[in-house]
């Protein structure tokens, strides 16, 4: 198969979206569901050819797509891979994806690659590295990168600034977009007590490009109290739908991801939540036009 292609860019609607399973492959071609779009781990895709290129270049040709990092290590202490990072050029000019993101963690340290997204601690020396970072993508790519906001689990004792503000410092030194996932959100509030409500009330909504939603497992710490696990392998949680109602009252209307990456469902059951997310995309509109 060649390495480029001749599929141009279109853009995503403020709608649902899934992310692009090889499981779901035949569903979406053979029925060609009315969804608004698809994501895929850039990762997935960084060989030239074979099947899975084949799959997706049938579904690009009908749908706009976007693309998610996973492993660039944005928050890395080192210089990025330059190899990884030509990869995912490669691939963003081969399928021109409308929104492209990664995250704020970090995930490789000199060449061991971790299996996870790790935390960061909002200092001004971490500040100054990953906006270095982001600056190093965005010129690479050519492209806006939209930063997602992470889930964590442990806090860092010499963080200086709050996450919000962190996130709002990168945005006006880099020119990024922000990717707010809200299950993440939620996890974080729960996991470290904080207000899940009040954090997004001060979340630079205007720099939003794109919204995720996922399901959480639930678990508990050592001392018994709840500890979330943000595991991408269930539906997504009814505070987390309630939260979204409350994020789709500042931004409007929005690209929309349902993340659903573990225990991957029948297509019936990620579409049927994809049409949950663009029924409340629905009724928030509904509602501005009333008021």
């Amino acid at each position: 198969m060649a390495t480029s292609t001749s599929i141009g860019s279109s853009p995503i609607p403020p709608r649902a979206g899934v992310g692009l399973k090889p499981e779901h492959y035949r569903d979406i071609l053979d029925g060609a569901p009315e969804i608004g779009w698809f994501e895929i781990h850039a990762e997935n895709y960084m060989g030239a050819g074979g099947p899975p290129h084949a799959y997706l270049t049938a579904v690009r040709e009908r749908y706009p797509l976007s693309l998610h990092g996973v492993g660039l290590s944005i928050g890395g202490s080192g210089p990025l891979d330059k190899d990884h990072l030509g990869r995912l050029k490669v691939l963003a000019d081969r399928y021109q994806p409308a929104l492209f993101s990664e995250h704020l963690a970090w995930s490789s340290h000199d060449t061991v690659y971790l299996n996870d997204l790790l935390p960061l601690p909002y200092t001004a020396e971490t500040l100054r590295c990953v906006c270095d970072h982001i600056d190093e993508v965005q010129d690479t790519l050519q492209r806006q990168m939209l930063l997602e906001n992470p889930s964590t689990y442990v806090a860092f004792a010499e963080t200086s600034m709050s996450e919000v503000e962190f996130l709002r410092e990168i945005v006006r030194r880099t020119g990024c977009g922000l990717l707010l996932d809200v299950n993440n959100v939620f996890v974080q509030g729960t996991n470290h007590g904080f207000d899940a409500r009040a954090y997004l009330d001060s979340f630079p909504a205007e720099h939003v490009g794109e919204i995720h939603l996922g399901g959480h497992a639930e678990d508990a710490d050592d001392d018994g109290a709840p500890l979330l696990i943000d595991d991408h392998g269930r539906a997504v949680g009814d505070p987390v739908w309630m939260l979204y109602a409350q994020v789709l009252a500042r931004t409007g209307a929005k690209p929309t991801l349902i993340e659903w990456d573990n225990d991957v469902p029948a297509w019936r059951e990620l579409f049927a939540e994809a049409k949950r997310a663009d029924a409340v995309i629905a009724e928030r509109r509904s509602n501005h036009v009333a008021a």
